[in-house]
Formats: structure tokens, C-alpha cells, sequence
């Protein structure tokens, strides 16, 4: 009797069917949260205000919103709209990091918008259960940080 009140209350309460489904979500949301702060532990090394914290969230939570609904059983097709929303609201996040400073054409913050964005990109990968393709944009995206030259026009 116990134990099926027990099992009634896990089937009740539990979005998780099966310990596979309780470990894959472990696993994206892992994957999530190491490479945005991969990107994010490279941001604030540079000394840039987004930096660890935002975008490990950033990753965390975009690969979170495309998880949820393809463990609910939403259709890649309807997740479409997920993604376009995903991306166009972190735009806006990214828009944040963007400042004009005192001088003509001094605006500072683009790179850092960019590696947000792209960092929900990643998390949108990871959340699709697509881990091998979100590492290489990792990858890529830490040496296009690290390995190009910052290139500024000179002030006339």
C-alpha cells in the first residue's frame, strides 16, 4: 500500500519518466553550464562586465528552454518559434553590453554582445542534445577571442 501511494506521488510530481530522461537533462544542463563559462571565464579575464556569470546563465538558460519542451514532446518544427524567440530576447541582453563612449566612434561592447548571443547559440545546441557540435563553437568561438588581434580605427 505504501508504496504505491509512493509511486503515485512520483508519477504525480516527477516530469521525468525514467532515470535516462533525469540523466540526459543532468548531462545538457552540465554541458550548458561548462561552456558558457568557458566563454564567459574568457570574457572576464579580458576585463569585460559580462563576463563568468553571464553568460554561463546565459547558456544555461537557453539550453534549458529548448530541453524542456522536446522532453514534453514538442515537435523540432514548433521549437522553431522557441529558437527565434530565445535568440531575438538575448539580443536585447547582448544590447545591454553595448555602450557609446565620449569620443567620436568610440562605442565599446560589440565583442562581448556577440559572444552572449552566441553563447545562446550554444546553449540552444546543447539543449537539442547536439553536444559535440556545440563544443566545436566553443572551440571556435574562444580563438576567435583569444588568437585575432583587436583591431580599432585610429582617431583623427
Amino acid at each position: 500500500m505504501g508504496q504505491e501511494i509512493w509511486s503515485g506521488i512520483v508519477l504525480e510530481f516527477s516530469d521525468f519518466p525514467s532515470v535516462e530522461t533525469w540523466v540526459r537533462m543532468l548531462v545538457r544542463l552540465l554541458f550548458a553550464t561548462v561552456f558558457g563559462g568557458l566563454i564567459g571565464y574568457e570574457r572576464g579575464r579580458s576585463g569585460k562586465a559580462a563576463g563568468l556569470r553571464t553568460h554561463m546563465l546565459v547558456c544555461l538558460g537557453t539550453a534549458f528552454v529548448l530541453a524542456v519542451p522536446q522532453q514534453a514532446g514538442m515537435q523540432l518544427m514548433d521549437m522553431s518559434r522557441v529558437i527565434q524567440g530565445v535568440m531575438a530576447g538575448v539580443g536585447f541582453i547582448g544590447a545591454g553590453a553595448i555602450w557609446k563612449g565620449h569620443g567620436k566612434g568610440d562605442i565599446e561592447g560589440l565583442t562581448t554582445a556577440a559572444s552572449i548571443w552566441f553563447t545562446a547559440a550554444i546553449g540552444i545546441a546543447v539543449g537539442l542534445g547536439r553536444e559535440s557540435s556545440a563544443l566545436l563553437a566553443v572551440i571556435f568561438v574562444l580563438a576567435v577571442l583569444r588568437l585575432t588581434p583587436n583591431v580599432r580605427k585610429k582617431k583623427d
